[in-house]
């Protein structure tokens, strides 16, 4: 591996548990909080803040499980090792009742493209005639985001191409809180989604660079609260596989070489 590759590997593994350590904050405990597919990062977030500060928040994931207790974490957050020692299961329609009901106080999104107004786009990108890509959809992310209390976004890379002036479609909207990337955390305000803080190694200047929309940079940009020993050692110990680093495809790759 080169010394270059190695950069970008401890970069991309300061930025995974930085991102999940920043996640499992926004968890509040005895709330009940919802993850969709294909969300490694936030499933590691939140048994993350079920061990540390938040140990009386419910977790109803999007395989059903409530509260389930395995006994690893698994790469796949469909997998039906998260049913493992669960209060309950719960179908789909039990969960979208729950959100028409007012009983998730916090849901994890992904989204594709995202604009200042925090709108997100999970549905194509280009002309909707002819789109350059079509993208999974929002599976019911337009019933249940604007029904969830609060909304965060995660998102793995930080660009233009992400954040954009105007999403191509609008798949949902409605009570997003913050977005958190390997940059920095996002919030919304009345005016739109503003910086809240920068991580460690980035400045409020690249933020701003690498954001297709603007951003009020007039104060002072605090840098975000970096993962304490405690989070640090209890999420390596909650994940020691690093399910939390497979988000990223430069470790992604490099877990791949180090197998061969």
């Amino acid at each position: 591996m080169s010394r270059d590759i190695q950069n970008d590997v401890e970069a991309a593994s300061r930025a995974a548990d930085q991102m999940a350590v920043c996640l499992a904050r926004e968890v509040g405990d005895g709330e009940f909080v919802f993850h969709g597919v294909n969300s490694p990062l936030p499933m590691v977030a939140i048994f993350l803040a079920k061990k540390l500060h938040a140990p009386r928040c419910t977790l109803i994931s999007v395989a059903g499980a409530v509260d389930p207790e395995p006994e690893r974490l698994p790469f796949s957050t469909n997998d039906p090792r998260l049913c493992a020692g669960a209060a309950a299961l719960f179908s789909n329609p039990d969960a979208y009742d729950l959100f028409a009901r007012g009983g998730f106080d916090l849901m994890f999104l992904g989204g594709a493209q995202i604009d200042k107004a925090g709108r997100v786009n999970m549905s194509y990108i280009g002309d909707p005639a002819a789109p350059k890509v079509r993208l999974p959809g929002g599976g019911g992310g337009s019933v249940i985001m604007p029904q969830a209390g609060r909304t965060v976004i995660w998102r793995t890379v930080h660009d233009t191409r992400t954040f954009v002036p105007k999403v191509d479609f609008v798949t949902q909207t409605g009570n997003l809180s913050r977005v958190v990337t390997p940059l920095a955390v996002l919030c919304m305000k009345e005016d739109g989604i503003e910086l809240e803080s920068v991580h460690a190694g980035s400045t409020a200047e690249e933020v701003a660079e690498r954001t297709g929309f603007s951003l009020d940079l007039s104060g002072d940009i605090p840098e975000t609260l970096p993962p304490a020993d405690e989070e640090l050692a209890a999420l390596e110990e909650l994940d020691p596989e690093g399910v939390r680093y497979s988000e990223f495809p430069v470790l992604r790759a490099a877990k791949r070489e180090v197998s061969i």
